[in-house]
């Protein structure tokens, strides 16, 4: 068996150091956006996570070597039943073209997993509040587009605002209308609910990096580290397969 190493963050929520402990592979510690990135860049490490330092820092770093947009998508679980969630970033997902880009780099992830890609799309209102406002209006001619767009390469339904229907029809993937949105139904599911995150996976990099919430709990951040050690695992052994 492979023995993988996981580079974490240090910020100031300290509960990743008690995680690493808990752990029974090798995580190595760090209070340096740069180093964090540096040691997984540079594959010293298998993959990162990152803890509690600055989001938006690392995602700069990130950026400015992949020349382009990072999508992140967060692996939920609510009553035994696990799924992706994106966007969760705050300002991600906010046009048609950016849903579509989150749809099929989820789906490709997905798809490396061994699992058959089955979508789902919320907006803003049920069909039958087309007129109530300009707003949700928008809301749901875009899922309408943007389920239009992606059906014929993916399953893929509009459910509007009904969140629970998909959940019920056991969708592996959920598009929330927009990054606020999403990352009010993250909080809502992960603080304030009995739902469980595994992390946010980094979309559209050959890299394995995790997004955790700055307020994240001990057993959080092992599930985080789990999570990243599990898709490190199974990546060396695609790689090991393919030559």
């Amino acid at each position: 068996m492979d023995n993988m190493k996981i580079a974490a963050g240090v910020g100031e929520n300290k509960n990743i150091i008690e995680a690493s402990k808990k752990v029974d592979f090798e995580v190595i510690l760090t209070e340096s956006e740069d180093k964090l990135i540096n040691m997984l860049l540079n594959k010293e490490v298998d993959a990162a996570v990152r803890g509690s330092l600055s989001a938006s820092k690392i995602l700069s770093i990130l950026k400015e070597k992949y020349h382009g947009e990072l999508y992140r998508a967060s692996f939920l679980e609510t009553n035994g039943q696990k799924f992706l969630f994106a966007p969760v970033g705050i300002d991600e997902g906010d046009n048609p073209e950016e849903k579509i880009k989150i749809i099929e780099l989820g789906a490709e992830f997905l798809l490396k997993l061994g699992i058959e890609p089955k979508i789902a799309v919320l907006s803003g209102g049920r069909p039958q509040d087309v007129g109530r406002s300009q707003k949700i209006d928008d809301s749901i001619s875009d899922g309408e587009h943007v389920t239009s767009v992606t059906k014929s390469k993916y399953s893929v339904k509009h459910y509007f605002i009904l969140i629970e229907n998909a959940i019920n029809d056991n969708v592996n993937f959920i598009l929330a209308p927009d990054g606020i949105s999403g990352n009010l139904i993250f909080r809502t599911l992960i603080f304030l609910g009995s739902g469980k995150s595994h992390g946010a996976v980094t979309l559209g990099i050959n890299e394995i990096f995790i997004d955790t919430s700055r307020s994240q709990s001990v057993e959080g951040y092992i599930r985080a580290l789990e999570f990243s050690n599990y898709l490190a695992r199974l990546k060396s052994r695609n790689e090991k397969c393919n030559h």
